[in-house]
């Protein structure tokens, strides 16, 4: 919809949101004095306007009004919001940089706002000082110090085995024993873990201090080594995330095991799959995961896979709901041979660096999922990337929602833990009431999303009544975000910037990120991350220069701390590196997203690669009519788009697989809303597109990671297609 000016907004205007006269009247004079001050739409406008006049109590059509219409003229990528000195001054990256800025950067550094982009480029080509002052600021312990921080070649290696070089070579390290370590950080007394789960909202948060996480891992530990398997055996976690499957998740990795990651939403047949890759020898379950009114047999799944040896915990307040396998250990038995050592310390299992430490999997939608090792270096680079991007330090409540067998159920626990803050574990859905009540009772300060569930909250103003004022800023990752889902959120935590975060399972963090010394866009990313390159291959397969706007297939460049160099299952080099063009006599990486760089220096995702279709000779993306066509009718709660080829050949036609909000959708006109699509498509993207047709389906398919399966719509389209020609 069209949007006035902001002097041009009346009191009028503002009551019919359905905000009383008086309330309208008050709101239009602070509105005015803001203008006066800062101009009719200018970026301290919506500053001033988004800190001082709005609220989450206010309708969220008026804070759209006030958005748009101090942006109405301003372009692509307004920044809504904006770094303010005093809080900009208390960050990690700005100590950092106050400190040693100079010696970075020489005479050019003048302060960290002014500079941070020329710390980013410092970055690039001085790898091994800036890694070696985040190690520091961080308190990364190794028991045996690395001989550098970059080897270029690696002696006696094939150079294919390091595309970029050899990261901390000749180093050892626990990753799990720096998250339980003492240090300027933290005490034994410190939170450690807050959670709450979903069936017990109304009773007060449950903490565990470092001196109980220590004792907990430990014990575990203990136990683990009593099972005498070979160090590095592989064992599985097939568990939601909580307190005790990040215990047994550090316990692992401390007496020097390898952990399997599974999420605990996957049939019996997925399961299989992942303890086959990864030759697993135990796996640890529950009986049973409690969601709401349900209770879903999960140790059931892991026996119908077949697995080996299973460890199973009993659901709180329950007892086993099905007798064990012969071969089967209960937790308490599993525990009760070395409940004697409890509070004693174990002592870590020190390994070299590029030692496995974790097997995740990718989300593929046909045949084996990619088996991706992460080794003692990788949780390095996932807590540097909290440290550097959302800001992470002591005393911080870290919460999203996730499980271990996602990458950010791992992040999550390295994240915290490594930079000594809490972690916060909801243990239940996260899309009702009963999930913003934690966030607001156990303070959050960072609290991690993914666009479809800010899409739920937003339809059900599930939100509704909480205070999430201690949220400092908010984290997302997982698929393409959308510009007025992001600001009702924003608008939840009083205007709290969105760190936009892209990555990979394969890099243990991300490339691409936001910053809170930097101005943030909303569906936008503003920064490479530390250390990282990024280049836009243009039609010919090169990179264009850099500061260029453009779009194209995403390539990174070979240096990235932590990131994978094997698969278990295919062969690494053929899949990130075979086909890739030279760049200053290296290699660049390929990821497979779309990625645009706007004139304004920001990036913008525009989904897979092979999520891209032809029409009529032009390739468009996916997920850049997406986000046009969940605007165009508050009925539509999410879209897919699809190119559908015709069944007797010829070019793709445009489908339009569309949810609605409301479930009952064959009261929908389908005829009007394909027109209103079209409109949309062809006044603010092509005026060449033409939308075929308008598909409604109750949900769509998806990954158990949440990407949707465009795929697999495509070729259901297109079998539909071609059967009624017959």
């Amino acid at each position: 919809m069209a949007y006035k000016s902001l002097s041009s907004i009346t009191v009028l205007d503002i009551e019919s949101l359905g905000i009383a006269k008086e309330d309208a009247i008050t709101l239009h004079q602070s509105l005015t004095e803001i203008i006066k001050s800062h101009g009719d739409g200018t970026p301290a406008t919506w500053q001033h306007i988004s800190s001082s006049l709005l609220n989450p109590e206010l309708p969220f059509s008026f804070h759209q009004m006030l958005y748009y219409g101090c942006y109405k003229d301003f372009g692509p990528d307004p920044p809504a919001w904006i770094p303010d000195p005093k809080s900009a001054a208390l960050t990690n990256v700005w100590q950092l940089l106050e400190r040693r800025g100079e010696e970075f950067l020489g005479s050019a550094y003048k302060d960290p706002i002014t500079s941070f982009d020329d710390f980013l480029k410092f970055s690039v080509s001085n790898p091994e000082i800036c890694w070696k002052s985040v190690f520091d600021e961080m308190n990364i312990s190794f028991s045996k110090p690395p001989e550098c921080i970059l080897r270029d070649s690696p002696t006696g290696e094939d150079p294919l085995s390091h595309p970029g070089g050899q990261w901390l070579p000749g180093a050892s390290i626990n990753p799990a024993q720096n998250c339980i370590n003492i240090n300027g950080k933290r005490g034994l007394n410190d939170t450690v873990i807050i959670w709450r789960e979903e069936q017990h909202d109304d009773l007060p948060l449950q903490r565990m201090t470092l001196k109980e996480l220590r004792e907990e891992v430990w014990l575990v530990a203990y136990a683990l080594n009593s099972l005498d398997l070979e160090k590095g055996s592989a064992i599985a976690i097939d568990m939601p995330m909580n307190v005790k499957s990040v215990v047994i998740y550090l316990a692992i990795v401390l007496a020097g095991y390898v952990v399997v990651s599974i999420a605990d939403s996957f049939a019996a047949s997925e399961i299989s799959n992942r303890l086959r890759i990864s030759k697993a020898k135990v796996v640890f379950t529950q009986d049973l995961i409690i969601r709401g009114d349900k209770s879903i047999p999960l140790y059931r799944r892991v026996v119908d896979a077949e697995s080996p040896m299973a460890i199973v915990i009993p659901t709180k307040g329950s007892e086993f709901s099905m007798k064990l396998r012969n071969s089967d250990l209960s937790w308490h038995y599993f525990l009760e041979k070395v409940y004697s050592l409890k509070g004693k310390e174990f002592i870590a299992t020190e390994q070299p660096v590029e030692t496995f430490t974790n097997i995740l999997f990718s989300s593929g939608t046909t045949g084996d999922p990619k088996a991706i090792p992460w080794t003692n270096i990788t949780p390095l680079k996932a807590a540097a990337d909290a440290w550097f991007n959302m800001d992470i330090r002591k005393g911080d409540v870290v919460c999203w929602p996730t499980n271990l067998g996602w990458m950010m159920g791992p992040w999550l626990v390295y994240a915290s833990l490594l930079n000594g803050a809490s972690m916060a574990l909801y243990v239940g859905s996260p899309l009702g009431s009963g999930f913003a009540k934690f966030v607001q009772d156990a303070k959050v300060t960072m609290l991690g999303v993914i666009p479809s569930i800010v899409r739920s909250w937003k339809s059900a103003n599930s939100t509704s009544g909480y205070d999430w004022s201690s949220i400092r800023c908010f984290g997302s990752s997982g698929e393409a975000s959308n510009v007025d889902e992001y600001l009702w959120l924003m608008g939840r935590a009083l205007y709290k910037p969105v760190i936009e975060y892209c990555g990979g399972t394969e890099i243990g963090g991300g490339f691409v990120c936001g910053s809170l010394l930097q101005s943030q866009a909303l569906a936008a990313f503003s920064t490479p991350a530390i250390c990282c390159s990024l280049y836009i291959l243009g039609d010919n397969g090169h990179p264009i220069p850099q500061n260029v706007p453009g779009i194209g297939e995403l390539a990174l460049g070979s240096l990235m701390l932590g990131a994978s160099n094997t698969l278990l299952n295919a062969d690494h080099y053929d899949v990130y590196f075979k086909g890739m063009p030279l760049l200053n006599g290296k290699v660049l990486r390929r990821h497979g997203d779309v990625f645009e760089r706007t004139a304004r220096g920001y990036y913008h995702a525009h989904g897979r690669a092979d999520d891209t279709m032809n029409l009529g000779g032009i390739k468009v993306s996916s997920v850049e009519i997406e986000r046009i066509c969940n605007e165009v009718d508050n009925s539509v709660l999410e879209t897919a788009a699809i190119g559908v080829p015709p069944s007797g050949g010829g070019p793709e036609l445009l489908t339009i697989v569309v949810v609605f909000k409301d479930a009952n959708f064959a009261k929908q006109d389908l005829h009007q809303l394909r027109i209103s699509f079209n409109s949309a498509l062809q006044k603010k993207l092509n005026p060449l597109f033409r939308v075929s047709q308008v598909v409604p389906l109750p949900s769509l398919p998806r990954t158990a990671s949440n990407k949707v399966m465009r795929r697999v719509l495509r070729q259901q389209l297109t079998e539909t297609n071609q059967s009624s020609k017959i």
